[in-house]
């Protein structure tokens, strides 16, 4: 059996003080008995990682670059994030794709630069309201993985994936657990014929989870833990979400 994973996505948020506070309420809630993680801005990576010294919640970044190292005037490089402990790196989220114009193929390139410096690449996939409306959701999510299974070949089966419709994303709207399983299903076939480590294989829903409907959202076969944002920002509720995880 899988164990569940769940990830917080801080995005552009946070400061010091409230920082601090929130990563004392998730230490005195835990632990769990589910994976943890928690990916605050690049700026408080180094606090975070001491005040999670022992706590057993693991760090992310929010996104890196493809490259290691060079004349990349404001990026992160996977390197940078192991250095400071990272375990895990958000690549591909919406967010990336929609405002900073991210391609399939960049999102593999920053996943293959990410496990070649022994950090698991969180790879977001999902569609807009649009492209379900037009019957398109399979065709856009199958399209994304390609692109990310492609890129690593062999070492496909060692990333996370993270199903995120765009239309569930910070609007309040979720994908009923149905509609959540039935892409989840689509994406763990996709990786079974790239893969013989597909069961194995962590994948997550991102989209608007909260503590009264993450429970419904985890029972589901293929929904492996969730990419939280909001609910992430508050200790009790990222809490409730983690609990629900580890039942």
């Amino acid at each position: 059996m899988r164990r569940k994973l769940v990830v917080g996505n801080w995005k552009m948020n946070g400061s010091r003080v409230s920082n601090a506070q929130l990563l004392a309420g998730l230490r005195e809630a835990g632990p769990w008995n589910a994976d943890v993680a928690v990916c605050p801005p690049f700026p408080y990576l180094t606090e975070a990682a001491l005040a999670l010294t022992g706590s057993g919640v693991a760090l992310g970044g929010q996104d890196c670059s493809a490259h290691e190292q060079g004349a990349y005037t404001g990026e992160v490089s996977p390197g940078m994030l192991a250095d400071l402990g990272c375990r895990y790196v958000i690549v591909g989220h919406s967010e990336r794709r929609t405002y900073h114009g991210e391609s399939d193929l960049l999102v593999a390139d920053k996943a293959k630069a990410a496990l070649a410096r022994g950090v698991t690449p969180i790879v977001c996939v999902g569609e807009t309201r649009a492209e379900r409306e037009a019957g398109q959701t399979e065709a856009v999510v199958k399209r994304q993985l390609a692109a990310v299974i492609h890129g690593l070949g062999h070492c496909c089966g060692e990333m996370v994936i993270a199903y995120e419709p765009l239309w569930a994303i910070g609007t309040g709207l979720t994908a009923t657990p149905d509609q959540a399983q039935a892409v989840h299903a689509v994406l763990r076939a996709q990786l079974r014929a790239a893969t013989d480590r597909a069961a194995a294989m962590r994948l997550l829903y991102g989209g608007s989870v909260k503590a009264d409907n993450a429970a419904a959202l985890f029972a589901q076969p293929d929904i492996d833990g969730g990419l939280i944002g909001g609910a992430a920002l508050v200790a009790a509720d990222f809490a409730a979400i983690c609990r629900a995880a580890s039942v």
